[in-house]
């Protein structure tokens, strides 16, 4: 699979949950001839056959090259972004919750779900497949909820990407952060203020902002509806580094609240 269906199909796999980003994206192609994607984000668990190792390969397949490495230590979630050499093919963010550094409980029962994972070829199709367990019940959803926010969305998501980002840097009506949140909220959409509504600074060579993740209904193992928050719309800002060149990694510590965009308000 190249990466122009790749991304075409993971889009519209995004929008099922997130339909929110349709409607951004056309709020911005009223004054940009185009909408380019900085990079996508996906969650997963340490540990399992769908962990960071074993995806690795179907991303370096679709020629993408290891980035960096990153560690969210409060989190318990390391991560590796990996950057395609077309610069306009969106970068790709892969985290996993190291799931041995959670307490016994939460061990416990991620242990189960992750014994259903089945071992199988994997292709670029693995990133829209969601859940590979059991719809898990609401006491575990609330029990992991209480402890990982990450560990609760991923349980009850699955492996979907978990957000698109727009690229500031290719839009011509503006590139300020500040005013595009701005537009964004007086659209009717909730911006993550977790750490301020602007995460980073030109000082650190990235700015991001993120909206708040959709929120989806959701029947649990139980039958008990309830609803969760899904996938959220991001938007990245890069700055020359003092070799004039545009910075393509990304700071933890912008990462760790964009991470908050699907927080259980």
């Amino acid at each position: 699979m190249n990466v122009q269906t790749f991304f075409a199909t993971l889009w519209q796999d995004y929008l099922a949950i997130a339909p929110q980003a349709s409607a951004i994206r056309q709020l911005f192609l009223q004054t940009d001839v185009e909408v380019i994607n900085d990079h996508v984000a996906f969650r997963t668990f340490a540990e399992c056959p769908l962990d960071l190792t074993a995806l690795q390969p179907v991303v370096l397949g679709m020629g993408y090259k290891v980035q960096e490495d990153y560690q969210f230590i409060e989190k318990k979630v390391r991560a590796r972004s990996y950057i395609h050499p077309d610069p306009k093919v969106p970068k790709i963010f892969l985290s996993e919750l190291e799931r041995h550094k959670l307490s016994n409980k939460a061990q416990a029962i991620l242990a189960r779900y992750c014994a259903q994972i089945e071992m199988t070829l994997l292709t670029p199709a693995i990133f829209w497949s969601g859940r590979h367990w059991d719809m898990p019940s609401l006491q575990d959803y609330q029990t992991l909820l209480a402890e990982s926010e990450y560990a609760a969305w991923l349980v009850t998501i699955g492996l979907r990407v978990n957000h698109f980002t727009v690229s500031i840097n290719h839009l011509t009506s503006s590139q300020d952060i500040r005013a595009l949140l701005q537009r964004v909220e007086d659209a009717g959409f909730t911006i993550n203020s977790s750490g301020g509504r602007v995460k980073g600074s030109p000082e650190c060579l990235l700015e991001q902002g993120s909206t708040m993740a959709e929120r989806m209904e959701v029947t649990f193992a139980g039958g008990e509806k309830h609803s969760v928050p899904t996938c959220f719309y991001e938007f990245a800002k890069r700055y020359p580094d003092a070799n004039g060149v545009l910075y393509q990694g990304f700071v933890s510590a912008n990462a760790d609240k964009i991470f908050e965009s699907t927080a259980a308000m």
